[in-house]
């Protein structure tokens, strides 16, 4: 028989196991997304532990993938304070108005942000949109120059305790 048609085993064919993608950029964080990464580290230390102690290995290799992603956002993590001048920026919620509906957008790092929410990471377009404006300002957004009505800003660690 040929070799090109014998197979030793099932494992050789597996599809392989690549780690997490890191967000590019800086991983700013806010008191809150700090909080989040150690929670993470935790709970996957936690079900490390008890992974271990079934010997699954499948399960044990995702955990520690999981793991080391969490930990690397851990180490490369930015604590970062909201614009000291008022206006929007990383770390701050902004009462928009949308279409003549009102939202509460907040600006955060990565591994925090929810769009379902409307926490949205500092990179989404609608985010870098809000950076820089002040309660008042008219903004451009989807092709429409006045898309966005900025109401207030302010900051989440003053209204979110960590």
């Amino acid at each position: 028989m040929s070799v090109a048609f014998r197979r030793e085993s099932d494992e050789e064919h597996l599809e392989p196991k690549f780690e997490l993608p890191i967000p590019t950029g800086p991983n700013l964080v806010t008191r809150a997304g700090k909080a989040l990464i150690e929670t993470r580290i935790a709970a996957l230390k936690q079900a490390l532990e008890q992974a271990l102690a079934q010997a699954g290995a499948e399960a044990v290799d995702a955990i520690r993938r999981d793991l080391r992603y969490w930990q690397t956002r851990r180490t490369t993590a930015v604590p970062t304070a909201a614009p000291a001048d008022g206006s929007a920026g990383f770390g701050t919620r902004v009462q928009v108005t949308i279409g003549g509906r009102e939202r509460a957008i907040a600006i955060v790092g990565d591994d925090e942000a929810d769009p379902r929410a409307d926490r949205l990471a500092f990179g989404a377009p609608l985010a870098r949109a809000l950076i820089g404006a002040e309660p008042g300002d008219i903004l451009p957004f989807g092709g429409r120059d006045d898309a966005i009505e900025v109401v207030a800003v302010e900051p989440i660690d003053a209204v979110e305790p960590s």
